[in-house]
């Protein structure tokens, strides 16, 4: 059966027959030894960074055959879909999809989009499901539309048997039967209206796959957004060197003729929010609530910046094919007017020196960029010039519930997409211990080890009644660059006792002992 290193190995090995080198040769030109070039090919270890980029000029090669990422991220979605209650029934054997892959990649993405456009499709039936049953204002609404009904009927039944009726009567229903009319009509119209705010306010499934598929795609790097934010740091640093939020400040008003307000939150409770902060296109005014730290302002500034200067050069790049509904677009639009704020931000030269420099160091990282720990994580999982390549992070946010808000895999690390992940991932122990940063290793089943950094975050509160929105962010890497880190300080990475046996998910993993298990492996008929 082919699996994705089985096939990277492959093609470099029958490419290098190819072109007629040696194994000797090649690995010259690559300044690596004949050695671990033949591991490579006997899929022993896997080209990454800027050695995949070297070995794909030199066979002529585009780097992301070699990297072997877009399969695996292909198998690790279909090894999910296992575990949906829809499909338990179906003996399904989680390893047949790496054979999928291999024969047939467009087989396995028609499965992949048509799950999910189920997925959508139960999601809106779920909605609905629970707006008709629960909704009070929808449940007047229907009795009132009721109401107006019964009374157009007995109005309309007098009128037809009211050959007695004089003139006078006759004039009084039928203005009755008029006002009932209308008002049934405006009910109706406040029904169509109501469910569609209620389908904006509830994002397709679907479009949040696609914009993940298309970062991910583009491992989460975008060399043309890196330009834009260092053109937009350099207007800057002109107009305010001293302060990059007085720079902001004065770039919005100047180019945009945008002010920025505080907004106090008594008066806000209904209004819709984004992180903290709102802008109303009208008045053409950024507020924020005043319980805003200055990082998050000082980033939604940055963020409205580049989504108005670079509004042609984000719409060039959310035409690409990959993102087909226009809510796809919009929520793409959004995280890549993100990924310039980050670009302008954190520059990547100096902070990547930096993050170096302090072996990743969050919290340093932190104090210097003033920043927030999960900007300073999101920065660091972008770090991927092919020529100035950072640590390759995954990144991984959620809830106390278990909700995951956020995404952004590693290859040989699946994230799921679909479910939930491992308890025993520190991503979820970090609630146990709120504020404090939380390192494990951890090894897979099948002996891929992971060092991961896990912490929560709080966001302020605006009173003493608000409750308190937290959640837990964590970075994982390879073992094989967890000593460039801080974190890997005080661990034996090669000590088989250091690392606690991890999963994926459940459905996924063949722990079968793992007292934290909460449902069988998929292919189990237990």
């Amino acid at each position: 059966m082919a699996t994705g290193k089985a096939a990277v190995g492959y093609k470099v090995r029958e490419r290098r027959k190819q072109l007629g080198l040696t194994q000797s040769a090649l690995a010259r030109q690559l300044g690596v030894s004949a050695s671990y070039l033949n591991l490579i090919e006997a899929n022993k270890r896997t080209a990454s960074g800027r050695l995949a980029s070297e070995l794909a000029r030199a066979l002529g090669l585009d780097v992301s055959a070699l990297t072997g990422e877009a399969e695996q991220r292909l198998r690790d979605d279909l090894r999910e879909l296992p575990g949906d209650p829809l499909l338990q029934h179906i003996d399904l054997e989680p390893s047949y999809a790496d054979e999928i892959v291999a024969r047939n990649p467009n087989w396995a993405r028609m499965i992949l989009a048509l799950y999910r456009a189920y997925l959508d499709g139960n999601q809106a039936l779920a909605l609905l499901n629970d707006r008709l049953n629960r909704d009070p204002w929808l449940q007047e609404a229907v009795h009132r539309m009721l109401t107006r009904i019964t009374s157009i009927r007995s109005t309309a039944e007098i009128l037809a048997d009211g050959s007695e009726l004089q003139s006078g009567q006759r004039s009084r229903f039928e203005n009755v039967l008029h006002g009932e009319s209308t008002r049934l009509a405006e009910t109706a119209q406040e029904l169509v209206s109501y469910f569609e705010l209620q389908n904006t306010l509830n994002p397709s499934v679907a479009a949040a796959e696609q914009v993940d598929e298309f970062i991910i795609g583009e491992r989460n790097y975008f060399p043309g957004l890196e330009e834009a934010g260092a053109r937009l740091r350099r207007e800057l640093d002109g107009l305010d060197r001293g302060s990059i939020d007085g720079a902001l400040v004065k770039y919005l008003e100047g180019r945009f003729g945008i002010g920025i307000e505080t907004a106090a939150y008594h008066g806000v409770q209904s209004e819709p929010w984004r992180n903290q902060a709102r802008f109303d296109d009208g008045g053409r005014v950024l507020r924020f609530l005043a319980n805003a730290p200055p990082a998050t302002r000082r980033f939604q500034m940055a963020r409205k910046a580049a989504e108005l200067t670079f509004a042609d050069t984000l719409a060039e790049f959310v035409a690409d094919p990959r993102l087909s509904t226009d809510a796809a677009r919009a929520r793409a639009r959004s995280a890549l007017a993100s990924y310039v704020a980050g670009a302008v931000l954190f520059p990547y030269a100096p902070f990547l020196d930096d993050a170096e420099h302090h072996r990743y160091d969050i919290e340093i990282l932190r104090q210097k960029y003033d920043a927030t720990y999960e900007q300073v994580c999101h920065r660091l999982v972008t770090l991927h010039a092919p020529d100035a390549e950072g640590i390759p992070f995954a990144f991984l946010r959620v809830d106390p519930s278990g909700y995951i808000s956020k995404r952004f895999p590693l290859f040989g690390l699946s994230l799921p997409r679909f479910g939930h992940a491992c308890p025993l991932w520190p991503v979820f122990g970090a609630f146990q211990t709120p504020g404090r940063v939380i390192r494990e290793l951890g090894e897979f089943s099948q002996g891929n080890r992971f060092l991961m950094i896990a912490r929560t975050l709080t966001k302020r509160t605006a009173t003493f009644r608000a409750q308190p929105v937290m959640f837990s962010v964590m970075l994982a890497c390879d073992v094989l660059h967890a000593d460039r880190t801080v974190y890997a300080e005080g661990i034996d990475l090669r000590s088989e006792g250091a690392a606690r046996p991890v999963g994926s998910t459940c459905r996924q993993c063949d722990r079968l002992a793992c007292q934290h298990r909460q449902e069988p492996p998929a292919a189990s008929r237990v």
